[in-house]
């Protein structure tokens, strides 16, 4: 697909999932990419940590990619640079913190001479094309969050990233509702809009409430207190350094993570003000009620910091009278790994506290008051709900509509929108998916390696080995091996009918290898079933004698 004199629109990821932004316009033959993220794997993914988008659509059409243009860094929206980003060949545009970023994780994966990055001052401009891009910032749970105010031959898009509206904002100014008025009389042809927190009819809360409230819940705590919270979210570091300065705390940062959005914060001209820190030894030697902590982890992330120090593999050390706050947003999935993290703090007798008990935290994404306030400042044409699961995007499109604008379309990953010239209107579906990082190798998240893993996750193994002479005769015994099967106690009485009945198709004789293999395969699934109500894999071997 090749774009004509027209303006298209395509997700490979973010669109029917929160993670993994991936989009793409096309105008005039030419491709540009907002966005190359990750998402996390769930348990459907066995031995998996990362998720990525399958770009072939666009792999296939390099030639005719101009850029890659990031609006903010977190990881659903740069996370897949480093894996995917080399092979697309073109140049990535952000901004000075965003690069900052970007820049450290192509170093670590030595690719930092084959990756151009090109650092565009905050709100600045520049030409891809028939594109041209203007960086407006808004505010969100990064620094230098940021839309797109997007020039096309065919009208104007504003490209919100992720988003919130924040009057008390910590790091950087967001753009005033004037400011957007303004881009609002120039006309906008389509709103490009985050929908995560569309069902919330309150608006999301500033960063400076937020810091009262952590103020305050620092200030009771008697013994050492940890904070845990987003990396990224370095208005989030910059409250917390404040709150320990102001209750009288030694500040400790625990979390590689932590370290390097510090590192980056500082070099991009954020924290500027953040106070020494101490060491992970040296903090242990305080007294109890001058330590504060802050540390990665507040997902159940099994090697952050905060399992660590919860499951005492850390030389930080918690015991009864500590407290932890939860400075963050639980996402749906984590529910289990956090969880177990929070009983373990549990049983040393740590109390915890979450946004449930105090206000601790604020999301970075709008509710629908700011929905609503979007919409009257930029009146599009057209509503374009994206970074969301179905429900989220179809609600709205739903309250989109009830505001008054014209037009709303809810599509999914991989569907072709056509935004002009006429009526907005899917006109195809492209290749859209998903590929998981496994190990070192990227493959399909649903091929044959996954399957293959998932299915040994359920039913389990057996190995079977049996040897033959040249007339397909049976050689002694034959040898089984199972892993993950629930015989345990039974397993020598298993084992034996499970060769015996091995044993008893070779009999029946054949010199056809592979028909020798189906059977002794189907014997041995067989008596697996019977005795577990399982079907394992069955990998048989024959040796010729």
């Amino acid at each position: 697909m090749t774009p004509k004199d027209e303006l298209l629109f395509l997700a490979l990821g973010g669109s029917g999932e929160i993670g993994m932004n991936v989009n793409l316009y096309g105008c005039q033959g030419k491709w540009v990419m907002v966005d190359l993220g990750l998402t996390f794997a769930d348990p459907n993914y066995p031995g998996v940590e990362l998720i990525l988008p399958d770009l072939t659509f666009i792999e296939e059409r390099r030639d005719d990619l101009l850029g890659i243009v990031l609006t903010h860094g977190h990881e659903d929206h740069i996370g897949a640079i480093p894996y995917l980003a080399a092979d697309l060949g073109v140049p990535l545009y952000a901004t000075p913190f965003t690069a900052g970023l970007i820049r450290l994780k192509l170093e670590e994966e030595g690719l930092s001479k084959d990756v151009k990055l090109h650092v565009i001052k905050n709100e600045g401009s520049f030409n891809l094309g028939p594109f041209g891009f203007r960086y407006v910032p808004l505010a969100h749970s990064i620094p230098e969050g940021n839309a797109l105010l997007i020039d096309t031959p065919h009208g104007r898009i504003f490209h919100t990233g992720d988003w919130k509206l924040d009057e008390k904002p910590l790091l950087g100014q967001p753009s005033t509702p004037a400011e957007l008025t303004a881009i609002g009389d120039e006309g906008i042809l389509a709103l490009v809009c985050d929908s995560t927190n569309v069902f919330n009819d309150k608006a999301s809360g500033s960063e400076g409430d937020v810091r009262e409230g952590l103020m305050q819940a620092v200030a009771a705590v008697k013994g050492r207190v940890l904070v845990t919270t987003f990396a990224s979210n370095a208005a989030r570091v910059q409250t917390l350094g404040e709150v320990a300065a102001a209750t009288g705390r030694k500040l400790c940062v625990a979390g590689r993570s932590l370290d390097r959005i510090i590192g980056t914060a500082r070099a991009a001209g954020y924290l500027k003000d953040f106070p020494p820190t101490v060491d992970w030894d040296d903090v242990m030697d305080l007294p109890r009620d001058e330590v504060m902590i802050i540390a990665t982890g507040g997902q159940g992330e099994a090697r952050a910091a905060l399992a660590r120090i919860a499951f005492d593999s850390h030389p930080i050390k918690l015991s009864e009278g500590d407290t932890v706050i939860f400075s963050s947003k639980q996402i749906p999935g984590n529910e289990i790994a956090i969880g177990r993290i929070q009983n373990a703090l549990a049983t040393k007798n740590i109390v915890m506290i979450t946004d449930r008990q105090a206000e601790v935290h604020v999301s970075g994404h709008p509710g629908r008051p700011e929905l609503e306030a979007m919409y009257g400042w930029i009146r599009p044409e057209i509503l374009l709900p994206v970074h969301g699961e179905r429900r989220h995007m179809a609600e709205q499109a739903r309250v989109g509509i009830a505001s008054g604008i014209p037009s709303a379309v809810v599509q999914s990953n991989g569907d072709l929108l056509r935004l002009a010239p006429g009526a907005p209107a899917i006109i195809g579906h492209e290749q859209a998916g998903r590929l998981v990082l496994d190990g070192d190798v990227i493959l399909p998240a649903d091929g044959p390696t996954m399957n293959e893993r998932r299915k040994l996750g359920l039913h389990g193994q057996i190995s079977v080995a049996v040897a033959l002479d040249g007339k397909g005769r049976l050689i002694g015994h034959p040898v089984l091996r199972t892993q993950g099967v629930p015989v345990e106690e039974d397993k020598v009485a298993f084992l034996r009918e499970a060769a015996d009945e091995a044993a008893g198709v070779i009999d029946k004789g054949s010199k056809d290898e592979d028909a020798v293999r189906e059977r002794l395969r189907l014997a041995v699934r067989r008596v697996a079933t019977r005795w577990t109500g399982k079907k394992p894999v069955v990998d048989v071997l024959l040796i010729r004698a």
